[in-house]
């Protein structure tokens, strides 16, 4: 079992920190996040910015170089950024835009059609959206024209469920993480989406799972291993994350003695 982790945060005090909803974060630096997982077989993942970490840039870049080229960033920024500083975070390892419109602390949703559009143009950068999938209807015809969307933890609600399908068979791709922090079925929810678009579906982590009610478990991988059979199971916890965010790299490392190669 290979595992990409689509989601996970990097929480380091030594950088800026905005309290959210009442709400300020653990410490969680590099190191616990390697501890945390070092018995899982991750071999590559995205730092995902968080609501309390704004536009701040640098504790990305610097959690970046400390796990590894194998490692990505998925960032939030002002829609006003230059080239150049996308330009900059791209060669720093970022590969990604997120717009979190749950809790905040990203550009607004109404920046998405454009941004989505200039990020992609610029970088190849797919742009990840945290909402609560019953919102989707109203913004859907924008997704749908997208050249690269995702959508956080399965989307979270029963209710937004069948807006997420139908996003997900026009090539929309979703976040198989934070199960014990969304409210539905969520064996429904992974058959279903892998049902529609085998490469669709993308595991993460979602660790140190800030405000979910349970943390992730070993049992949320054991799940998915339940469920499909073995050659799905790497798609999941590996394949279509990998060419989903590292679609235009090629590149041959060694990690943890494997010979890894990015196509």
């Amino acid at each position: 079992m290979r595992i990409f982790d689509t989601h996970f945060h990097i929480i380091d005090f030594d950088f800026p920190i905005i309290e959210n909803q009442g709400y300020l974060p653990p410490s969680y630096v590099a190191e616990d996040y390697q501890q945390a997982t070092t018995d899982l077989h991750v071999l590559g993942g995205a730092i995902v910015s968080g609501s309390f970490q704004g536009f701040d840039q640098n504790y990305l870049v610097k959690a970046l170089k400390q796990l590894g080229p194998t490692f990505c960033g998925v960032t939030q920024l002002p829609y006003t950024v230059t080239d150049e500083e996308i330009l900059n975070l791209n060669d720093n390892g970022v590969k990604a835009l997120r717009f979190n419109i749950k809790r905040g602390g990203s550009e607004d949703l109404s920046k998405l059609d454009y941004f989505a559009r200039r990020v992609h143009d610029l970088v190849g950068w797919h742009s990840e959206l945290y909402i609560d999938a019953k919102e989707l209807a109203e913004i859907a015809s924008t997704i749908e024209k997208l050249p690269a969307i995702s959508i956080d933890h399965l989307g979270l609600s029963e209710e937004g469920l069948p807006h997420l399908l139908k996003l997900v068979d026009k090539g929309v791709h979703v976040k198989a993480t934070g199960f014990g922090r969304v409210e539905l079925d969520v064996e429904n929810a992974l058959k279903s989406i892998y049902a529609i678009n085998p490469d669709a579906l993308m595991f993460g982590t979602d660790l140190p799972s800030t405000r979910a009610k349970r943390p992730f478990d070993v049992a949320d991988i054991e799940l998915i291993q339940k469920l499909f059979d073995e050659q799905a199971v790497d798609k999941i916890l590996y394949t279509n994350a990998l060419k989903w965010y590292f679609k235009s790299l090629t590149l041959s490392l060694s990690i943890k003695d494997q010979k890894i190669s990015f196509k």
